[in-house]
């Protein structure tokens, strides 16, 4: 599954962003990766010309967010935002409105946990243009976050807005929270031993590993900013929270399901649906075949038994119907009653007619149907009739004073 990781560019703090403006011919830096484990392409564009991918996910800058420890507070989600503020109103420069928060991943009620602080405008600025352009972007990770495995790395920051790009920086985070200083002065240096008494890990871009490598006295592992990306994505940070969290409906509901759908982790699942339905398939093509030999089996012995009893028929198109006509053929050549004839229908009505009701008018018969002319019926007496008939495997049917009846059988076969 692809994944686009968009830098986004520090904040000026004087005045307002282009990401807060929406400003569409802002560039950003971006990262393609193929799998989220390598860097496949990188190269800064437009939002609107931005690649497109699976995932879209938001880099922060370490200057762009401010940590806070604080102890979570047991209070309902919805009121959970207005307790944190609560508590961090004299950490925060800002107002609440200009303040987004964020909590750590698995964060509970009652321990103490971390808290992310970045500036909402700017961040749902960049949201907004990125948004417009067609890149929804589904998570926000900050590079570098407090945590018990101390890591340091060192980096060339290139969009200062104090234009100090050549500037080698370094952020660090531990247990202690995180700090992102310049690699200058000697309170970077009084750093060092703390950092090396916590067994910190240590990487550098490329351009300053050997810089790195000279102020720290030891080898560090050299990784490219896009890689060093890729690593925060890998984490379980994810800065949209609250207001801001990702409101999946209709298609991009959908959407992001068939994209978990796809991921590794739900190969066995799908392996083991497609051997499910080629089962299926297999089961009903098999279930379909033996049910087919069954009917095939009936209508031969069908027409072995009709062959056997009426010899003289030639070509067999519908051995039940046939062998029907044939035997009723045969019955009024030997002067027998048929279920069909006048004379059934006439004792059917007979048996079924209602008490103290008048003669027909009139009577005919016709394809096996015989049809009574009544007058002053009421439609619960034409009920009971039909019920007493229904009964007797015969059916009716009633229009303008005219009744029909007629063999149940032989009104299905006549369809």
């Amino acid at each position: 599954m692809s994944i686009l990781v968009v830098l986004l560019p520090p904040r000026e703090r004087i005045g307002a962003t282009a990401g807060e403006r929406g400003d569409a011919a802002l560039e950003y830096a971006y990262v393609l990766s193929a799998d989220g484990l390598g860097v496949a392409r990188q190269g800064r564009a437009t939002a609107a010309l931005l690649p497109k991918a699976d995932t879209v996910v938001a880099w922060v800058a370490p200057t762009d967010v401010s940590w806070h420890r604080v102890t979570l507070p047991k209070a309902p989600a919805a009121k959970l935002r207005a307790a944190l503020t609560g508590l961090l109103e004299e950490q925060l420069l800002d107002d609440e409105g200009s303040i987004h928060l964020a909590l750590a991943p698995g964060a509970a009620s009652g321990s103490p946990i971390w808290v992310a602080a970045i500036h909402k405008p700017w961040l749902t600025g960049h949201l907004a243009t990125l948004e417009k352009a067609g890149a929804f972007v589904e998570r926000v990770v900050p590079a570098v976050w407090p945590g018990d495995l101390a890591q340091g790395h060192f980096f060339t920051s290139t969009d200062t807005a104090d234009g100090s790009s050549a500037q080698t920086w370094i952020m660090f985070g531990d247990t202690h929270g995180v700090q992102c200083v310049r690699m200058a002065g000697t309170l970077i240096r009084d750093q060092l031993p703390v950092w090396a008494a916590q067994g910190a890990r240590w990487s550098a871009s490329p351009a300053v590993a050997a810089q790195a490598e000279r102020w720290l006295g030891a080898p560090v592992a050299v990784v490219s900013e896009g890689e060093h990306a890729l690593q925060a994505v890998r984490s379980l940070w994810n800065l949209r929270q609250f207001d801001l969290a990702p409101r999946a409906r209709g298609s991009r509901l959908l959407r992001n399901a068939w994209k978990r759908a796809l991921t590794p982790a739900w190969r066995p699942v799908r392996l083991g649906l497609l051997s499910l339905v080629a089962l299926q398939i297999v089961g009903l093509n098999l279930w379909a075949w033996h049910q087919q030999r069954a009917i095939d089996d009936k209508k031969q012995a069908m027409v072995g038994l009709l062959k056997a009893s009426h010899p003289n028929i030639g070509t067999i198109v519908d051995a039940p119907l046939q062998m029907r006509r044939a035997t009723d053929n045969l019955r009024a050549a030997a002067g027998r009653i048929g279920d069909a004839d006048l004379e059934s229908a006439l004792a059917m009505a007979t048996l079924a007619w209602p008490d103290g009701q008048a003669p027909v008018q009139s009577l005919r018969f016709e394809s096996s149907k015989l049809t009574l002319v009544v007058t002053g019926w009421s439609a619960d007496q034409i009920e009971r009739f039909r019920a007493r008939l229904r009964s007797a495997g015969w059916t009716l049917d009633s229009a303008e004073g005219r009744l029909t009846l007629s063999r149940a059988e032989a009104a299905r076969s006549s369809l």
